[in-house]
């Protein structure tokens, strides 16, 4: 007679043959198993059973009384025992019913596949519309652009109408001011190279080296350069000239 499922021995039982449900008891998750028929130890029950509290002797005893009433199988290899479900409860298939598990496992990993690229669809389809805005984001955005264009053509029409938006005296400080910057940067960059070539003009020492020992930065090595202030400079002073 099996013993009750929610007892030691058939805990134990359940685990050996492994596809044997237990009532009342937690779904067994056996990860060193395969299928659960394999040989085992009283080891390797004691050790998948721990959830169950179940210490090494209760477990061997356990397995000792179910091999003793026929329930599993077991080998003696000198001082050690081995323990297997008994194989006339499994189900051998044949040659024709292997082939047809093949089919059928060929058949469900092709639905398998399919569903995969279905959800692999439904997910770009969701992060595409988690990108989008939502309805409230879109009427808020909307709002604040509606406010710049208004600004823009509040200005657009000064501009249109002939308003003058920068009074000339604060335009003649800026440009002053411009040209002023402009050259005092020009002619410091001539001071600066006139030095620098009658220092190095007869110095053994490489150029590069000399200015990275100086810690010397030209207005290349920091991504400046003059020239298109010169050519505002050069366009201003056309501009004002022209217009005395």
């Amino acid at each position: 007679m099996p013993p009750k499922s929610d007892s030691i021995e058939g805990i134990v039982l359940g685990f050996v043959n492994e596809e044997r449900a237990l009532p009342h008891l937690p779904r067994l998750d056996f990860t060193m198993s395969l299928q659960q028929n394999r040989p085992l130890n009283s080891q390797n029950v004691a050790d998948a059973l721990q959830k169950f509290n179940l210490k090494k002797t209760a477990v061997q005893k356990a397995l000792d009384a179910l091999a003793d009433s026929g329930q599993i199988s077991f080998k003696e290899y000198g001082k050690q025992k081995i323990y297997i479900a008994r194989q006339d409860q499994f189900h051998i298939p044949n040659g024709e019913e292997l082939e047809e598990m093949k089919k059928t496992n060929a058949k469900l990993q092709e639905e398998l596949m399919d569903q995969k690229k279905a959800i692999s669809e439904v997910e770009s389809e969701v992060r595409g519309l988690q990108s989008n805005l939502t309805l409230a984001e879109i009427t808020s955005k909307k709002t604040k652009l509606q406010s710049e264009v208004q600004e823009m053509e509040e200005t657009l029409n000064k501009l249109r109408s002939g308003v003058t938006l920068v009074k000339p005296e604060d335009k003649e400080i800026i440009e002053n001011s411009f040209s002023e910057k402009v050259n005092q940067w020009k002619k410091r960059k001539r001071m600066f190279k006139e030095l620098w070539d009658n220092i190095t003009e007869n110095s053994p020492k490489d150029q590069k080296e000399f200015k990275e020992e100086l810690c010397l930065e030209y207005d290349e090595d920091v991504d400046v350069n003059l020239q298109p202030y010169s050519d505002m400079l050069a366009s201003l002073n056309k501009r004002r000239k022209f217009c005395r």
